[in-house]
């Protein structure tokens, strides 16, 4: 399934750019400025999938966490090294492939009471802004979809690193991290414990350790 090729509506367009003073930090103290050497790392990149994690915790019966992953997604990333609140993410998961490794949770989990994937089997990510707000860190706000809903998300972004490896790919890596409330995307199981505390936490850590893989440029 081709969701990203390369005649999407995600394309960039160049902009003329007006020069803007340095951002502070939040500190209000010395100015951010991006690392020179990420400059060459400029231009798009998708998430290598053999070596990447897009998944989630939550708390279950208030005593133990429940970890599971997305096994399939089409991804496409824009990074610029030189500006980076002109970088761009967009990824669509297929809610079906939820696997938290116990194959009665995860018939649950795709049912009605949660992601629904016979009627809803997507989920997207797509950033709206990107901000640096450290030495490689960055705060990524973006809108997630879930069941038909759309609401602001923000990341905290940690960039690991580049490399080149033994095939000749540019490889970098980043971890990301957002707690969300998921009644706000409908999913609302709301079973309770004798005790009274909840079966399962409304609140779920979303977690993106990723390995991306720079694409070849458009000829």
């Amino acid at each position: 399934m081709k969701l990203f090729s390369r005649d999407t509506s995600f394309r960039r367009t160049e902009q003329t750019v007006t020069p803007q003073p340095p951002t502070m930090s939040p500190a209000g103290g010395t100015a951010l400025l991006p690392d020179p050497a990420l400059a060459p790392l400029t231009g798009e990149w998708v998430i290598d999938p053999a070596h990447s994690r897009i998944g989630f915790s939550v708390r279950h019966a208030m005593v133990t966490t429940v970890r599971g992953s997305f096994a399939e997604y089409q991804s496409r990333l824009y990074f610029d090294g030189r500006d980076p609140s002109r970088s761009q993410a967009e990824i669509v998961l297929s809610t079906a492939s939820v696997d938290t490794g116990v194959e009665q949770r995860d018939a649950h989990l795709v049912g009605r009471d949660f992601l629904d994937a016979r009627n809803y089997p997507r989920m997207r990510f797509a950033s709206t802004a990107v901000e640096m707000v450290g030495n490689d860190v960055y705060r990524m706000t973006g809108d997630l979809t879930i069941k038909a809903r759309t609401r602001p998300v923000v990341l905290e972004l940690t960039y690991i690193g580049h490399v080149t490896d033994p095939f000749g790919y540019q490889r970098a890596g980043f971890d990301g991290t957002t707690t969300i409330n998921r009644t706000e995307w409908g999913l609302n199981y709301d079973s309770k414990l004798a005790e009274g505390g909840a079966m399962v936490s409304e609140k779920v850590r979303l977690q993106f350790d990723i390995a991306a893989i720079r694409t070849a440029p458009v000829g």
